[in-house]
């Protein structure tokens, strides 16, 4: 038997994934940051019901085009199943899980920033004016302060603690237990 490709394995995983009405699914190529295999479908499902019937799904469907399925795990609980088909792995988990883990964040490659240089007429003008003034002023305060002898300024450092006003209650006010 002749072996199936990676593209024909991707299809055939969402179709199986959109038949069930799985939502956001992702697909990432991560064949440059590991070796271990070359594409990560991810997708959401509403609840474990449906997370473990589109894990059933996507194995069948595999096995029916002549893939292989290495291994499930997580189909006892549900709330995240992995289904390994060797160099297409699918995670089909629920809302919460995923947002949780952010296995997108964890294997998309990061992109190089660069900052771009600033616009001389741009919108924030204004903004980087009024953090200049306000830099400014705290400056002149923190001289100003320093300028104080140290017996006041270590008199309005020191806070004195608040007095604790305790609640009297009456014996008469209170119900006798018998």
């Amino acid at each position: 038997m002749k072996p199936v490709s990676l593209k024909k394995l991707e299809s055939v995983a969402v179709a199986a994934l959109k038949d069930i009405k799985a939502q956001n699914i992702t697909v990432l190529n991560v064949r440059e940051l590991t070796p271990l295999y070359d594409l990560l479908i991810i997708a959401s499902a509403q609840s474990a019901r449906q997370t473990k019937a589109l894990a059933n799904l996507v194995r069948e469907k595999v096995k029916a085009v002549g893939g292989t399925i290495v291994g499930v795990e997580g189909e006892e609980a549900g709330e995240w199943v992995l289904v390994d088909c060797g160099d297409l792995v699918v995670h089909i988990m629920q809302p919460a899980i995923r947002e949780y883990y952010n296995l997108e964040a964890l294997w998309t490659p990061p992109v190089p920033v660069r900052k771009a240089a600033p616009d001389k007429t741009s919108a924030d003008a204004p903004i980087k004016k009024a953090k200049k003034t306000a830099r400014k002023s705290a400056t002149s305060a923190a001289k100003t302060a320093s300028k104080k002898p140290a017996k006041t300024a270590a008199k309005s450092s020191v806070k004195k603690p608040a007095k604790k006003s305790a609640k009297k209650i009456s014996v008469s006010s209170a119900k006798k237990i018998t």
